[in-house]
């Protein structure tokens, strides 16, 4: 397909009649063969409520919880995880569901993907009948969707809290192009979504397995031999306590204020960043470290070098205990941060083993009778030392290991970036294609 620019002959013709109160009708991109301006329709004009309301105790209606994160906070369940309640709507496939909670004002999506659902009372339902529903579909997504549903809001009582004034939102105009044109957008759009979806899917089917990797490559305390091994490895897997095979460094406790991108001395490895910026290991080469603003090195502070870990000691789920490796070190002056562990080892490992290791399922699952806490988890240097670590004695063994999930990682970072990319078109071209 292809999609070509709006000449700019056509964009000065339309000047005066688009850019009016109702502002311009002519997209930046448009398919070959299509002129002239869109048109603008009551919003209420393409849809009509729905109000079928179901027992879901009684009928079979089956509906995936996580329908494509139709909301930020979704309320479409499945009557297998036990949901009991009565009065919740039927949905039909192409129907527009549309938030009306204060927090998720606005959130909008079509189903497209289920020929039969339930959601929410607390939400409004809708036949699409006066536009092709794929692309009303892809329209809610977007930016100028949720400029156009808040601006048929009023602030409530309080002012924390906003109303639905429907009669407005229903006479809100909505430009559209002609019917053939909407089936054009609406098959490209849909080719696209396609399209990310299934590598969406390449990315987790990597990521799963990558986990069954790691599964079958890290043995248990119980048979001190993985279920999977390189041909030539024979010898039992050695066991030694945390204390044993790691010294504590000291870290800073520096906030995420003290910290910048914009170049300096000293990197800090952040906790929050340990959590859930990083992988398993932290490639100084690659990998964005922030610079302290000080850009002096904190009293007693040791820096760190390749092969140190560090660990984060709080989070707010069984995240706590997340662990990156560090290489690519050099001569770059680095320190482990705000609520982190630093650890030396004290004996020799194969680079990225330990980063790997120390977040495998089969040492994290000594972790969790050693957290603390209710609302935030944590542990403790003292818990750390005395979890056991299972390893295979033969740094050989060890590399061939690390090579293989550095390899994996390599192949999720890849596809992940392909998938990165593609979005990011898709946020463009639904920029450009719509008025």
């Amino acid at each position: 397909m292809k999609i070509k620019p709006t000449s700019e002959k056509a964009k000065s013709a339309s000047k005066v009649s688009s850019r009016s109160h109702l502002g311009e009708r002519v997209p930046r991109l448009r398919f070959p063969g299509f002129g002239g301006e869109w048109k603008f329709v009551p919003f209420g004009s393409i849809i009509r409520e729905t109000n079928l309301r179901t027992n879901i105790e009684n009928e079979d209606i089956l509906l995936s919880a996580a329908i494509e994160g139709m909301f930020l906070n979704s309320e479409l369940f499945d009557h297998q995880r036990g949901a009991s309640n009565k009065g919740y709507k039927k949905i039909k496939l192409r129907t527009l569901v549309l938030s009306t909670q204060n927090l998720h004002l606005g959130n909008a999506n079509v189903n497209l993907r289920f020929e039969h659902g339930i959601v929410s009372p607390a939400y409004k339902t809708y036949e699409v009948v006066g536009c092709d529903p794929v692309l009303l579909g892809q329209w809610v997504k977007t930016g100028k969707a949720k400029k156009f549903f808040f601006d048929a809001t009023t602030v409530g009582a309080s002012v924390c809290r906003r109303n639905v004034e429907w009669d407005t939102l229903y006479q809100q105009q909505l430009c559209l192009p002609t019917e053939n044109e909407q089936h054009k957008l609406a098959d490209f759009l849909s080719l696209l979504t396609d399209r990310i979806s299934s590598q969406q899917r390449l990315v987790e089917l990597l990521k799963k397995h990558k986990r069954g990797l790691v599964q079958d490559l890290f043995t248990s305390e119980l048979s001190k031999l993985p279920r999977c091994r390189f041909a030539g490895f024979k010898d039992a897997w050695t066991s030694r306590s945390f204390d044993e095979v790691f010294s504590f460094l000291k870290n800073n406790t520096l906030p995420r204020s003290e910290m910048t991108t914009a170049g300096g001395m000293i990197r800090n490895v952040h906790y929050g960043d340990v959590l859930i910026k990083y992988g398993d290991v932290l490639d100084c080469n690659r990998d964005q470290i922030p610079f302290l603003v000080s850009n002096k090195q904190s009293d007693d502070c040791r820096l760190l070098q390749d092969g140190d870990v560090v660990i984060a000691d709080t989070a707010e789920d069984e995240a706590v205990g997340k662990t990156v490796e560090l290489v690519g070190v050099a001569d770059k002056l680095i320190e482990s941060g705000l609520h982190t562990i630093a650890c030396r080892p004290k004996i020799s490992f194969a680079p990225r083993f330990l980063g790997y290791y120390l977040n495998s399922t089969t040492y994290r699952r000594q972790l969790l009778p050693l957290m603390q806490g209710i609302k935030v988890l944590s542990l403790s240097k003292s818990q750390l030392g005395k979890t056991q670590l299972l390893f295979p004695p033969d740094i050989n063994e060890q590399k061939r290991i690390a090579e293989l999930l550095t390899g994996i990682d390599a192949h999720i970072a890849m596809a992940q970036s392909h998938l990165d990319n593609m979005q990011s078109l898709k946020t463009g071209f639904l920029q450009q294609l719509f008025v």
